[in-house]
């Protein structure tokens, strides 16, 4: 059987249930949604998926590939066991979630020049984020649906990274690197949103401007250094 199917057919069947459950959720998306985005029957799609749970725990799971994504070997793809799509993104959540910039700016004694260290620490987030952008935005759009899938990414990936850009902020500014805050917290909070909003919501704007992955970065950057950083 999975050598009578297209080979590109199941990455154009991921693509477009990514758009359908970013546009709809989990719980309102139907597996005919997806089949009419594809233009074809409903039961086609039961050729490469068991059910509409296998084909979200397909979607998570190759989000934001680099590549063309292969056809599976075995078709359809089962229905992933109970906890199983939770361990795939508590996993690549913890594998991604590293911010060596931001790790090394802590251990560091003494500073030369924090503008530079800041503007590392940034992009660093911001490639971060970028690169898994799409994962991001579906755990964010399907919270209410998967509560604990959602609370994976907001407890251990953007609370992890808000705690290490707190204590950083307040290191930096204890030294008089950096303008103080109020709050340094609340300071670190806007500081990352800024940066998801940025790297994550703007490619799903439903009145985008138009601009390129540089110039969103760059003006980005700027904007934070001249909000935090000394003159």
């Amino acid at each position: 059987m999975a050598r009578s199917i297209p080979k590109d057919r199941f990455q154009d069947l991921l693509e477009a249930a990514t758009a359908v459950f970013l546009d709809q959720g989990y719980r309102r998306t139907q597996m005919a949604d997806v089949a009419a985005r594809m233009g074809v029957a409903k039961g086609t799609l039961y050729l490469y998926v068991e059910s509409k749970d296998a084909l979200f725990d397909a979607v998570l799971r190759h989000a934001d590939a680099s590549g063309p994504i292969a056809l599976p070997d075995e078709l359809p793809v089962p229905t992933p066991p109970p906890q199983s799509t939770l361990e795939v993104v508590r996993k690549r959540v913890v594998e991604e979630a590293v911010l060596p910039e931001l790790t090394a700016a802590l251990a560091r004694h003494r500073v030369n020049d924090v503008r530079a260290e800041l503007e590392a620490i940034v992009r660093e987030l911001y490639a971060l984020l970028y690169r898994n952008r799409t994962g991001i935005k579906l755990l964010d759009r399907c919270s209410s649906d998967h509560p604990e899938l959602a609370a994976v990414w907001y407890g251990t990936g953007r609370e992890g990274a808000l705690e290490l850009l707190t204590q950083y902020l307040e290191d930096r500014i204890r030294r008089g690197k950096l303008r103080p805050a109020a709050d340094v917290r609340v300071a670190a909070r806007i500081t990352l949103e800024t940066i998801v909003l940025w790297a994550v919501h703007r490619h799903w704007d439903p009145s985008p401007q138009a601009m390129d992955e540089a110039t969103a970065e760059d003006s980005l950057v700027g904007f934070i250094l001249n909000a935090l950083a000394k003159e």
